[in-house]
C-alpha cells in the first residue's frame, strides 16, 4: 500500500470504520479473482488498490445517509449513489507520481466510478451495460456484493456463505458478469476470505 493509499485509507477509516474494513475485504477477494483469471502482478497490484479504496467518496456523504442505521428513503440513496463519482473525483486529483503513473497506465478512476455498474445496465452512475463495464469495476463489483452479504449491518444479520452464494447466483448475468461470477464460484471456495459462520455456542 503507497503512502497516499494509507492516507486516503485512513480519512474513510476516521469517517466510517466500518467502511474502511469493508474496503479491505474487497482488495482481498478482488485480487484472489484478478489472479483467477491470470491479471499480470502489477494489474493485481492496481486491482487491488481500487478495490482497497474504491468506497472512498463515502467521505463526501452526509451522516445522516451514510450512518444511518435503518435502510435507506429513496432520496437517501440518491445521496449515497453519488459516492462512486466522488471517489473517482478523489483519486483523479492525486498528484503523487505514484498515483500519476497508476491513473496514465490503469483504469483506476473509471474502475472506482464504474464499481456500481450491473451487467444488465440497470445501474449507476451511467448505466453500462455487459462488456462496456470495465473489467476491473466488474471484479469489484462481485467481491463487493459478497462482502456486502456476509458481513452484518445495523439493519440486517449476515448470511451465510451458502446463503450469499445462493442470492449472487440469482443475480448472475443481470447483476454480475457471468463468466467473472463463474470463476468466482471456483476461487471463494478454495479461498482464506471464505465468509465463516459465526459460532453461536451451540
Amino acid at each position: 500500500m503507497t503512502q497516499v493509499d494509507r492516507a486516503i485509507h485512513t480519512a474513510v477509516e476516521v469517517r466510517d470504520e466500518h467502511t474502511a474494513a469493508h474496503g479491505l475485504q474487497v482488495a482481498r477477494l478482488a485480487e484472489a479473482l484478478g489472479k483467477a483469471i491470470s491479471l499480470s502482478d502489477s494489474e493485481v497490484d492496481a486491482l487491488r488498490e481500487a478495490a482497497h479504496i474504491h468506497d472512498v467518496g463515502k467521505i463526501g456523504i452526509p451522516d445522516h445517509v451514510l450512518l444511518k442505521p435503518l435502510p435507506l428513503t429513496a432520496s437517501e440513496w440518491e445521496i449515497m449513489k453519488n459516492h462512486s463519482i466522488l471517489g473517482a473525483r478523489i483519486v483523479a486529483a492525486q498528484s503523487s507520481p505514484h498515483w500519476r503513473e497508476l491513473r496514465e497506465s490503469t483504469g483506476i478512476v473509471e474502475a472506482i466510478r464504474h464499481h456500481h455498474e450491473r451487467f444488465d445496465g440497470r445501474g449507476y452512475p451511467d448505466a453500462l451495460a455487459g462488456e462496456s463495464i470495465p473489467l476491473w469495476s466488474r471484479i469489484i463489483l462481485i467481491a463487493d456484493c459478497y462482502d456486502a452479504l456476509t458481513e452484518t449491518r445495523a439493519y440486517r444479520p449476515s448470511l451465510t456463505h451458502e446463503a450469499a452464494m445462493t442470492v449472487m447466483a440469482e443475480e448472475r448475468g443481470r447483476v454480475s458478469d457471468p463468466e467473472l461470477f463463474d470463476v468466482f464460484v471456483q476461487t471463494i471456495e478454495k479461498s482464506r476470505w471464505k465468509a465463516i459462520a459465526p459460532d453461536n455456542g451451540a
